[in-house]
């Protein structure tokens, strides 16, 4: 497999209407290895000769609880005051306990293994959610940080341009720690060059070889139980491929290529395993994208209705637009300076924006898809 090449590049979105969607490439269409060459189990369980597993990946469960634990703090800005150190702990974990402010005590952090070149974007964003929720009794509007509440009761907190800093920190996270770890790292050459004929430690309890433990991880950050889409996560990628499913077929496409390269792993057949990767990464830029469009589409929808409602998807679309930057150069559909073009769109201030500009933005993806 090429060797991924992590470039700092710009924001982007992409993809197709909702409602009409035709698939983008062809590698996003399930692939299925040599069957007879070795099984692949319904679910994402694999097992050695003795029916003890070979399957690990605590350490993503553990950052992906960490990042739900920062998200349920961050929701309070909508009716208290927050603190952005607080935040900055959490992130980095200090004292293993996110500073006595996780429910729980890992070695793991968030930060460590966000793509290096953003970690101070995500911490300016603590800092502005620390300052919006100062002013969390104001209504929010132009210049002014504040709450607003949409037509069907849900409540937001938005900066002063009418921003929600919690979508860009949950939401980016997923990207910047989630899809950039699984697609670049643990499926990237040195990860995937791993050993795979030498048990990792038995005697206590690692029943699997380097390489394998490598892909486990990778499926770790796309953050589903093994049984998906049986099990529908409520939150992260799980969450927004199961929202895709009707019209990307995502739930079979991203489970059943984990579940075969693993099994092509196990079975040493390394060839089908790097074609499901080339399908994960092609799939999961699909997901961003339309998820990214999805918001769009409701933006206008409740553009000059129901304020509340235009600035939270738009803030969704742009982390989700921000995302399809981790995506691997060499698979992504738009170039680095496309990306660049299409996220300057966005702006700096939501509330400046019009209907010309956000159809702007959909006439940008339409002409790459």
């Amino acid at each position: 497999m090429k060797k991924q090449i992590f470039k700092p590049i710009s924001i982007s979105l992409i993809s197709l209407l909702l409602i009409s969607v035709s698939c983008k490439k062809e590698e996003t269409e399930p692939t299925t290895p040599s069957t007879n060459e070795y099984s692949i189990p319904n679910t994402y369980t694999f097992t050695n000769s003795e029916n003890q597993s070979t399957v690990s990946y605590s350490g993503q469960t553990d950052r992906l609880n960490q990042l739900r634990e920062m998200v349920t703090y961050m929701k309070s800005g909508n009716n208290t005051p927050i603190s952005a150190q607080q935040l900055k702990d959490m992130f980095d974990n200090t004292n293993d306990n996110g500073n006595g402010h996780f429910s729980f005590t890992s070695t793991k952090q968030l930060k460590n293994k966000c793509f290096q070149l953003d970690v101070q974007k995500f911490e300016d964003y603590m800092d502005s959610i620390e300052v919006a929720s100062n002013d969390y009794a104001q209504t929010a509007s132009n210049g002014q940080a504040g709450t607003l509440t949409t037509t069907t009761s849900s409540t937001y907190l938005f900066n002063k341009s009418g921003m929600e800093p919690l979508q860009f920190i949950e939401k980016g996270l997923m990207g910047a720690v989630f899809m950039n770890q699984a697609l670049n790292v643990y499926f990237g050459t040195d990860k995937m060059s791993a050993d795979n004929s030498t048990i990792v430690d038995a005697v206590n309890g690692k029943h699997y070889t380097a390489l394998e433990h490598h892909w486990d991880e990778a499926f770790g950050y796309f953050g589903v139980d093994i049984d998906f889409p049986t099990s529908i996560p409520n939150d992260f990628w799980g969450k927004y491929t199961n929202n895709l499913n009707t019209i990307l077929n995502s739930n079979a496409i991203m489970m059943d290529n984990f579940i075969k390269g693993r099994a092509a792993i196990s079975a040493g057949v390394i060839s089908d395993a790097n074609t499901a990767i080339t399908t994960i990464q092609n799939t999961w830029e699909d997901i961003s994208a339309n998820t990214a469009i999805k918001y769009l589409n409701d933006a206008v929808s409740s553009f000059g209705t129901d304020d509340a409602r235009y600035l939270h998807v738009m803030s969704e679309a742009y982390a989700f637009a921000w995302n399809l930057r981790y995506i691997p150069s060499e698979v992504r559909n738009v170039t680095q300076a496309e990306l660049t073009s299409i996220m300057d769109l966005f702006g700096d201030n939501f509330w400046e924006l019009s209907l010309v500009d956000i159809n702007a933005i959909k006439t940008a993806l339409d002409a790459k898809y």
